[in-house]
């Protein structure tokens, strides 16, 4: 029989996932912007998944917005994601993938690692992405997906946080401005114990990070989004009176506030 998933988000990443999920089988219900999700709901109240696919600041309103028939079914693939965003809502056990894989418009999607996925349909999104010829596994246990969400965003973070200093790509980075990207990384991993409400093997994480660098050593470092990113951390660290003086002098060298 087949399995239904409901795709909220349909921008470079849902149509990677909802390409992956139609290929194995699956029957996929898009919800674009502004489509009535009650409406959605009525008419497929028990879907097998609904994947949330959109951007990280609209996560939350996203959220918010889910009926709460679904909420036991949720999937979500965002950057910048720990276990207190879908626990604020009330949402326990998402499957959620931390995607290691780049799409941009006009080109085919690119692996910088295999993406890890737990939660109850991770087989599933496993084998919908390796359909499409990208590399997934599935994870065994909460702490193993904490983890793996933390070294994706020290990565992000890291990577665009530094870049917006020195631009160029990650294996630059690494090289040629490794003071930089240590002391930045240290000030994310704060934000992250902070937001996690626990520590971390710092050294773990920084070997992820290295691997991470090596894997695509020409993956630029500054996006669009760097500013944004930079900005939230900046918040997070004023509510937990962090004082991450390398994020707040590239803050302010950048007009970030």
């Amino acid at each position: 029989m087949q399995k239904t998933v409901v795709m909220i988000g349909l921008g470079q990443l849902g149509r990677v996932f909802a390409g992956g999920l139609l290929k194995t089988g699956h029957v996929v219900v898009p919800v674009n912007r502004g489509d009535d999700l009650d409406a959605v709901a009525l008419r497929w109240p028990e879907p097998d998944l609904v994947m949330v696919s959109v951007a990280e600041a609209d996560l939350h309103p996203a959220l918010s917005s889910l009926p709460e028939t679904w909420h036991e079914n949720l999937g979500l693939v965002q950057n910048e994601l720990l276990p207190r965003d879908w626990q604020a809502h009330g949402i326990e056990n998402p499957t959620v993938v931390s995607v290691w894989f780049e799409k941009k418009p006009g080109k085919e999607a690119h692996a910088l690692l295999s993406s890890p996925v737990f939660g109850p349909e991770a087989d599933s999104l496993v084998a919908a992405l390796n359909s499409i010829d990208l590399p997934a596994h599935a994870l065994h246990d909460a702490d193993a997906l904490l983890w793996e969400l933390v070294r994706k965003n020290l990565y992000i973070l890291t990577s665009n946080i530094a870049g917006l200093e020195t631009g160029g790509d990650v294996g630059t980075l690494r090289d040629s401005h490794n003071v930089l990207m240590t002391a930045v990384a240290n000030e994310v991993l704060d934000v992250q114990e902070w937001l996690a409400g626990r520590k971390f093997d710092r050294a773990n994480l920084m070997s992820g990070l290295l691997a991470a660098i090596a894997a695509d050593p020409q993956h630029g470092c500054a996006g669009r989004s760097a500013p944004s990113r930079l900005k939230r951390a900046l918040h997070h660290a004023d509510a937990a009176g962090l004082v991450i003086p390398e994020l707040r002098r590239i803050a302010a060298a950048h007009g970030v506030e």
